[in-house]
């Protein structure tokens, strides 16, 4: 084991400017979920001359599956990568900033890409002392429901699968640091729509109207008590309110109030109890009001679950394998975000897990910011902590 794992550090290490080239391709050219064509397309190409097998247009979409037969008998593993961009106006002034208006890669999904690939090519290089078959999992659209991976599950892409592995970079977490989890480990999610519908009028004759604003305005506080009183201390919820539409005269009364937000759990019992109640507030608060409303209340990705086995192994995986780059392997508790990652840990036992990507010194901004940005040297930390659990996981097992 140590003698290939030295082998494959030694490849990526060889192809650490390529690496960092497509990265940076990747980051000048962001696609947004769903529309990533050109991005498979470049990911495709890169694997034609390969000794690999190749799908293509996976799920009805851009998702691609590479296969890696090692040349001895053994378990299959997939490691997954995302590749979507976000809409958002990049203002980071990098020299290989996004050229495409409005549209950035603001999570490190190009990172996550670009180390993949240079980890996939070197592991096809060493694929005759490989013990088993390695799917690499290229995925579109993890940033907009209904996600990429449900579709690539629904098409196959864990057929034959024991266990998967993914790993995101963090921007808010330390370069050097290796980071995960046992357990719940990222928040599941659901989003909702409320259009409050009453009647309007004059503000000098507010008697003779059905205030929206003021139902709204109650709507808003009514919601907080949700997870203050209805949720167990000691579990996890949020109830947000992104928007609040009621922009109007300031002396007109107006007839309909629409409001969109966001929940998050780490339990999905969590996320049964914070949707009946939220229900019936807004069927309570129209109630009272005398008006009626319109709701989308949509639940998407799960709560993602790391298995504690598979897990454990990552973590003896990277205690063992003696990266030079990285500093140090952290225990980091659960996180808040959501991921659709969570669909290939519901249905395989699966580790995500994390690699720090800020350089002390250096400005700290959080994800889906303008001005996001991840230190470079995170790639190859990335791509052999992601190495060392291949070869751990083909040799020793979970």
């Amino acid at each position: 084991m140590e003698n290939l794992q030295t082998k494959l550090f030694a490849k990526l290490q060889e192809k650490e400017a390529e690496m960092i080239q497509i990265r940076r391709h990747f980051h000048e050219s962001p696609e947004l979920s769903f529309q990533e064509t050109k991005t498979a397309q470049y990911i495709a190409a890169f694997y034609e001359d390969k000794a690999c097998d190749i799908q293509t247009n996976v799920g009805g979409g851009n998702g691609i599956l590479v296969d890696i037969h090692g040349g001895k008998k053994g378990p299959t593993l997939a490691i997954r990568a995302d590749f979507d961009a976000l809409p958002i106006q990049e203002e980071t002034e990098l020299p290989f900033s996004s050229k495409i208006p409005g549209v950035m890669h603001a999570c490190g999904h190009d990172g996550h890409t670009a180390y993949m690939m240079v980890l996939a090519a070197s592991l096809i290089e060493l694929k005759e002392e490989l013990a088993g078959t390695i799917r690499v999992i290229h995925q579109p659209a993890e940033e907009v429901p209904p996600g990429g991976a449900k579709g690539m599950i629904e098409a196959g892409c864990l057929d034959g699968v024991e266990n998967v592995l993914g790993i995101h970079v963090m921007s808010t977490m330390p370069l050097g640091d290796v980071l995960y989890h046992k357990g719940p480990v990222h928040t599941g999610r659901a989003s909702f729509k409320v259009a409050l519908k009453g009647k309007g009028g004059h503000g000098s004759t507010p008697q003779d109207a059905n205030d929206t604003i003021v139902a709204a305005a109650q709507f808003v506080t009514a919601i907080q008590t949700i997870v203050s009183r209805r949720i167990n201390p000691f579990d996890t919820a949020t109830v947000t309110i992104g928007s609040f539409d009621g922009k109007g005269s300031s002396n007109v009364i107006k007839d309909t109030v629409t409001l969109e937000g966001d929940v998050r759990m780490m339990k999905e019992e969590t996320r049964e109890i914070v949707e009946k109640e939220f229900r019936q507030i807004v069927e309570g608060i129209s109630h009272t009001f005398g008006l009626t409303y319109e709701l989308t209340y949509e639940n998407d990705y799960p709560v993602c679950v790391n298995d504690e086995k598979v897990t454990e192994m990552v973590a003896n995986a990277l205690q063992e394998a003696a990266i030079p780059e990285m500093k140090n392997l952290v225990e980091c508790g659960p996180q808040t975000p959501s991921e659709d990652f969570s669909y290939y840990a519901k249905e395989r036992p699966s580790c995500f897990f994390f690699v720090g990507a800020h350089k002390e010194g250096t400005p700290m901004y959080p994800h889906h910011h303008p001005k996001f940005y991840i230190d470079e040297a995170c790639l190859m930390i990335a791509a052999k902590s992601m190495a060392s659990a291949v070869v751990y996981y083909l040799s020793k097992g979970v």
